[in-house]
């Protein structure tokens, strides 16, 4: 499961791209906690942690606790803006969420067995389609990433979301139709050898 994060921040009673400008030079980052019908809660964060908790790649599916003013708020972040030159995050949006709420997350795709692959083994490509899906699960069991075997997939195989298994409880948001994730994708080379084989044996039949 996603791992929970703290990260300290202080409340702020400016707004505006003045205060916002001067907090990012003093290595701050603005934000805000909202939602829980509640009134949203503005605050800034030390951008080298944030950067730090950003680079793990779990971030945006990790429940974030924000102990702003003595007080801890259970949330999930939602939106991270960032600077179109620099990349450095320029403000961060966070959802309010209870322990169990049920919470909707990209949880990223990891795959497996590519040696056991007999298409990647000829040399066919693995085309990923969705390098995210889409899931609704509980606040408390947020997956780290979906594991998805290549084992005994060949050339022209798809995997699909209904190939997958999905932690206990989590569910794809898309249920209208059975999406691709990744096909095994035949390189020209190997087309090629195919397109040749064939052709020599209808050559071959018309002798």
């Amino acid at each position: 499961m996603s791992e929970q994060l703290t990260l300290p921040a202080e409340t702020r009673d400016r707004a505006g791209k003045g205060a916002s400008r001067e907090l990012r030079n003093q290595g701050r980052v603005p934000a805000v906690v909202y939602g829980a019908n509640q009134e949203p809660l503005s605050i800034h964060v030390e951008e080298k942690l944030l950067a730090k908790m950003l680079s793990t790649g779990h971030f945006m599916n990790s429940v974030v606790m924000i102990d702003a003013g003595g007080q801890t708020t259970r949330t999930l972040p939602k939106d991270v803006q960032f600077h179109p030159v620099t990349s450095r995050p320029v403000h961060v949006d966070f959802l309010r969420i209870s322990e169990h709420s049920k919470v909707t997350v990209a949880v990223p795709v990891r795959f497996t067995d590519e040696e056991e692959s007999a298409g990647i083994k000829r040399g066919a490509v693995l085309n990923i389609v969705k390098h995210e899906i889409d899931l609704s699960c509980d606040a408390s069991e947020i997956p780290d990433d979906i594991a998805i075997s290549l084992k005994g997939l060949d050339v022209g195989d798809s995997i699909h979301i209904s190939n997958v298994s999905l932690p206990k409880g989590a569910t794809p948001t898309i249920t209208d139709r059975d999406f691709t994730i990744a096909t095994i994708v035949a390189p020209s080379a190997l087309k090629s050898d195919e397109g040749d084989t064939a052709t020599e044996a209808a050559e071959g039949e018309g002798e």
